[in-house]
């Protein structure tokens, strides 16, 4: 599952060696952060599910701000939830995808 080079990958979570934990997301971006690529698992029956994920996302990434000392956690969450509705509003761009076998 984490066969890629360490070059661009991030370290897989203890949990990854977990024989019952699914990988459910990955995604990719340029350095400018011009084009992403999403990998992700839709195994769920329920898409909502999502709503919860992303959320604990957005708050694991402000915490890692937090934590690297460069911007307090709640000023990261007000930013992320700033451009979440801004995105949500006016898309900057469409997904494009196909689902693989």
């Amino acid at each position: 599952m984490f066969g890629r080079s360490k070059l661009n990958s991030l370290e897989p979570p203890a949990l990854a060696s977990d024989k019952s934990a699914r990988e459910v997301l990955r995604m990719w971006v340029r350095p400018e952060w011009s084009r992403m690529q999403v990998a992700l698992s839709t195994n769920h029956p329920d898409p909502a599910v999502w709503g919860i994920a992303l959320v604990d996302i957005a708050r694991h990434v402000a915490k890692a701000y937090e934590l690297a000392g460069t911007v307090p956690e709640n000023e990261a969450l007000r930013r992320i939830k700033q451009l979440i509705d801004a995105e949500w509003t006016a898309p900057t761009d469409m997904p494009e995808g196909r689902l693989r076998e």
